[in-house]
């Protein structure tokens, strides 16, 4: 993707000779949509690829070299959180991937993909244990070593992240061979599907014990260069950003296992059945927008943010070509593309939303972090209403509304229209439900430019029949899998605070429920026999 020597003269694009050292430079000024002006966040990062947030507002970034620099209350630590010492960084080979564990305020883990200059040659992928702004020594563990890489330096993919399953999915490109997106068994040109131990789930679409590693690991094939990925925060949809050759480059849905993107046969749309067509592809030539490798998306659902309701819920994305354009396209309609900024950094990669609501994204031709702020004041728009929940007595519950527009906003919790003492945040919690608790909740948000009411939400203390002596599961606490002795239906599992959590489920004489992606905690395992709703207690320890 990065090499475009490569790319130019495999598919006549721009010559940006990036890893090279030679980088583009626009004449133009930049431009936003009205309200919007970039800012920057951090200068002085060598050749940055990728970057994420962690919980507490820091930003973890890569540089291609193997270093992985802190950017922390605004500035970039000089002491980075690790060096690799075994990286191979020509062409577009290097540090290109990091991801941090869904548990990381827990368990402190920080994965990375990398390609190590030790023979045989490939990309691996690594976890670091953090000790504050550093790596903890001697704490690397790898997870999965990748295909041997050929001669060729370019086509490496990188890009990692975590489903709402808690599997971890992994973009790997093809090596510049068109032999290997078609191949089931080769990692290359994938979309890998793990689990947090590197090994093969297997409710995988082409998972069979007698497969090869590599197949049992696939969850999307048919792919050039998948340099990045998104996976949409509320309904886990997965879009692949696929680097195109010679004439377009793709918007992949991936949310469905299994599916077959066409490369090399197809690049954009085809006529072949065989093939899923992508979301949305834009041409290298032609009505705009055109442009030359596709280096970023993300779906903008911020819990927060200062941009105008229209914004939210749309799919962001970036092109590395002059006129260094970001575009957006509402993920769940028509995708048509509306342009959002022209000349915003020189070689653009890695866009990403941020955890304050703003957009990032880094320019390898600046070597710096930016973010993109509104600057208008408007009134809040509710854009996550709170949602009707249905505990067990005793259990945590929690209501959490989300909204655009200026901030700080101020927010009063109301109970059946008589305002909650000192419930004043974005997310409101009961402790231990109790049928006194059961009624209609709303929120009010306010700030200097206006107010607005959220919908009601309802609270349902469930009365719980037959729970210990009806049916009964095993084993509890549960490590891997849980087993009830009857067909059952309308399985649910929620978390202590009543989030629910997905869990695949295999029935036939008995139940057997697949927990192994589930963190160590308390849970609320329901399901109905006979007309009957049950609910258990489940500790899951491993």
């Amino acid at each position: 993707m990065f090499n475009l020597a490569f790319i130019t003269l495999e598919g006549m694009k721009s010559a940006l000779f990036v890893f090279l050292g030679l980088v583009s430079i626009s004449a133009n000024a930049q431009t936003f949509t009205t309200g919007f002006e970039r800012v920057p966040v951090a200068t002085g990062i060598s050749s940055p690829t990728v970057m994420t947030f962690a919980p507490d507002g820091r930003i973890f970034v890569a540089q291609q070299n193997g270093v992985l620099r802190v950017v922390k209350n605004g500035s970039l630590l000089a002491t980075p959180f690790i060096t690799l010492s075994s990286v191979s960084a020509s062409g577009e080979r290097g540090l290109i991937g990091i991801v941090l564990d869904p548990d990381f305020a827990v368990n402190n883990y920080v994965y990375l993909y990398y390609t190590i200059n030790t023979a045989p040659i490939r990309n691996r992928i690594v976890r670091y244990t953090a000790n504050g702004d550093a790596a903890l020594a001697g704490s690397e563990q790898l997870i999965l070593e990748l295909d041997n890489l050929s001669g060729a330096t370019n086509h490496n993919g990188g890009a990692l992240a975590f489903g709402l399953d808690g599997k971890l999915y992994v973009a790997v490109g093809d090596n510049a061979n068109n032999a290997h997106p078609q191949n089931l068994d080769t990692y290359h040109g994938k979309l890998l599907r793990i689990n947090k131990d590197g090994s093969a789930p297997t409710d995988n679409p082409f998972y069979n014990e007698t497969a090869s590693e590599q197949r049992k690991r696939v969850w999307a094939y048919g792919l050039r260069n998948p340099y990045t990925f998104a996976i949409q925060p509320v309904t886990g949809k997965i879009f692949v950003n696929d680097v195109g050759q010679s004439s377009a480059e793709e918007i992949n849905d991936a949310t469905t296992g299994g599916k077959n993107f066409g490369w090399p046969d197809a690049e954009g749309n085809s006529t072949n059945p065989a093939y899923t067509n992508p979301v949305y592809a834009y041409l290298h030539s032609g009505p705009q927008p055109t442009g030359c490798a596709i280096t970023g998306g993300t779906f903008f659902n911020p819990q927060v943010t200062t941009y105008p309701a229209a914004y939210v819920g749309k799919y962001f994305f970036q092109d590395f070509c002059s006129p260094h354009w970001i575009y957006s396209l509402d993920p769940s309609g028509t995708p048509t593309p509306s342009l959002f900024g022209n000349n915003v950094g020189n070689s653009s990669v890695a866009i990403t939303t941020g955890p304050d609501g703003n957009l990032y994204y880094l320019s390898r031709g600046a070597g710096a972090l930016y973010k993109v702020v509104y600057t208008t004041t408007n009134p809040p728009v509710i854009t996550e209403h709170p949602q009707a929940v249905t505990v067990s007595e005793g259990a945590v519950v929690s209501f959490s509304v989300s909204a655009s527009g200026t901030q700080p906003f101020s927010y009063q919790w109301i109970k059946d229209d008589v305002a909650i003492n000192l419930a004043n945040a974005a997310t409101y919690s009961i402790s231990s439900a109790q049928p006194s608790d059961a009624g209609l909740y709303s929120v009010r948000v306010s700030n200097s430019a206006g107010e607005v009411y959220s919908n009601t939400a309802a609270l349902t203390i469930e009365t719980v029949v037959g729970v210990e002596t009806r049916l009964d599961f095993y084993p509890n606490p549960a490590k891997d899998w849980i087993y009830l002795p009857h067909s059952v239906a309308a399985v649910e599992m929620k978390d202590y605070i009543g989030r629910t959590s997905y869990i695949p489920i295999e029935q036939n004489q008995q139940t057997r429920l697949d927990v192994q992606h589930l963190a160590n905690g308390l849970y609320f395992l329901s399901y109905e026999l006979q007309g009957i709703r049950y609910v258990k207690k489940v500790l899951i320890s491993r």
